[in-house]
C-alpha cells in the first residue's frame, strides 16, 4: 500500500506585505481623519474659551487666596480671609443691594419693551428697515456719551427732566441724592441702550415663528392679542432665554453707566449708586489697592451671577412651557 507523504516545505507562502486584510498607513490615517476631524474642527473654539475664560477665572480664584498688592505682586497665602473681608463690608452689601436694584429696574422693562417693539416691527409696517435701523441706533453710541448725557438731563438743579417736571407743576426729583431716583436714571440709560438690541433679537425669531399657527389661529377666530400669547411667547421661548441670562450677566456687572454718571465716579457721596464692580474697581485701583480682595468680589460675584442665572433660567422655562397652546397637546393625544 502506497502511502503519500506531505511535503511541508511545498505549501504555499503567504505574502504578508500584499494581505488585503492588513491595514495600511493610509487606511489608519484615513480612519484618525474621520474620529479626530469633527474635534479638530471645534478645539479652536475650546482652546480660545480655556486661554480668556477658564484660564483667567481660575487665576483669579488664585489671586482672591493672598496678599495680592498692586505695586508689591504677590504676598502670601491667606486661603479665605479676603472673602471674610469683603463680606464684613458694610460697602459691600451696599453695593450688591444697588446693583440688584438697578438690574431689576432696567432688566425686566428691557426684556418687556424689547418684546412689545419686535411685535410691531413684525407686522406689516410702512418702512420696516427704517424702523428696524432705527431702534438699534441706540446701541451704537458709546456708553460714555450716553452716560455724559444723562447724567445732564436728570441733574439735580438745571437738568431738562425737573424743567419740565417744574412745567407741569410737581417738585423736582433729587436724581444725585436719593438713592431710587439715582437707580432710576441709571437704569433709563441702561434701557436705552439694550432695547433696540434686544428687540432685534426677538424680532429674529419672530420671523422665523410658522406662518401656518398664525393662520390656523385666525381661522379659529383668536384675536392678535391671543395669538401672541398662545403662539409668539412659547415659541420665543429658546430666544427669551438668551436674553433673560445674557441680560443677567450684563445687569449684575454694570460698570459704565454709574461710573459716570457724576464726575466723580465714586457712586455718590453716601454710595448711593455704587455698584459690585464699581466697589471691585474701588478695592483693587483704589486707596487699598488689594488685588486679593478685589478679586475675592469678582468671584462673589460670579457665584452670584450663576445662582441668579439658573433662577431666571428655570423660571422662564417653566412660563414658556406652561403658556404653550393646549390644543396642540390635544391634537398629539
Amino acid at each position: 500500500m502506497a502511502t503519500s507523504t506531505t511535503n511541508l516545505d511545498s505549501r504555499p507562502v503567504r505574502n504578508t506585505d500584499r494581505d488585503p486584510r492588513r491595514v495600511g498607513f493610509s487606511q489608519k490615517l484615513g480612519r484618525w481623519d474621520v474620529k479626530l476631524s469633527p474635534y479638530l474642527y471645534i478645539s479652536p473654539f475650546f482652546v480660545l474659551f480655556a486661554v480668556v475664560g477658564l484660564f483667567p477665572l481660575a487665576y483669579t480664584a488664585y489671586v482672591s487666596m493672598h496678599q495680592w498688592h498692586l505695586i508689591g505682586g504677590e504676598g502670601k497665602f491667606v486661603g479665605f480671609e479676603n472673602f471674610a473681608f469683603v463680606v464684613q463690608q458694610p460697602n459691600f452689601w451696599r453695593a450688591l443691594r444697588n446693583t440688584f436694584s438697578i438690574f431689576l429696574l432696567s432688566s425686566v422693562p428691557q426684556v418687556i419693551f424689547a418684546i412689545l417693539l419686535a411685535a410691531v416691527l413684525d407686522a406689516n409696517l410702512r418702512a420696516r428697515s427704517f424702523w428696524r435701523m432705527g431702534v438699534l441706533l441706540p446701541y451704537v453710541v458709546a456708553p460714555v456719551a450716553v452716560s455724559l448725557i444723562f447724567s445732564k438731563l436728570f441733574g439735580d438743579q438745571s437738568g431738562m427732566i425737573n424743567a419740565l417736571l417744574n412745567k407741569v407743576g410737581l417738585d423736582a426729583v433729587r436724581w444725585h441724592a436719593d438713592v431710587l431716583a439715582s437707580h432710576v436714571a441709571i437704569s433709563t440709560m441702561v434701557n436705552f441702550r439694550w432695547i433696540g438690541y434686544n428687540t432685534l433679537i426677538f424680532l429674529a425669531a419672530m420671523q422665523a415663528v410658522p406662518r401656518d399657527l398664525y393662520e390656523a389661529a385666525i381661522l379659529d377666530g383668536a384675536a392678535r392679542f391671543r395669538q401672541f400669547i398662545s403662539i409668539t411667547i412659547p415659541m420665543l421661548r429658546p430666544t427669551l432665554i438668551f436674553v433673560i441670562v445674557t441680560s443677567t450677566i450684563g445687569g449684575l456687572q454694570i460698570f459704565d453707566e454709574p461710573r459716570m454718571y457724576d464726575q466723580f465716579g465714586q457712586g455718590g457721596s453716601d454710595r448711593q449708586w455704587m455698584t459690585v464692580t464699581m466697589y471691585l474697581y474701588e478695592l483693587g485701583w483704589g486707596s487699598q489697592k488689594s488685588f486679593g480682595r478685589a478679586a475675592a468680589v469678582a468671584w462673589i460675584l460670579f457665584l452670584i451671577i450663576v445662582a441668579v442665572g439658573i433662577v431666571n433660567f428655570s423660571i422662564t422655562r417653566r412660563i414658556a412651557t406652561d403658556s404653550a397652546p393646549k390644543s396642540g397637546r390635544k391634537a398629539k393625544r
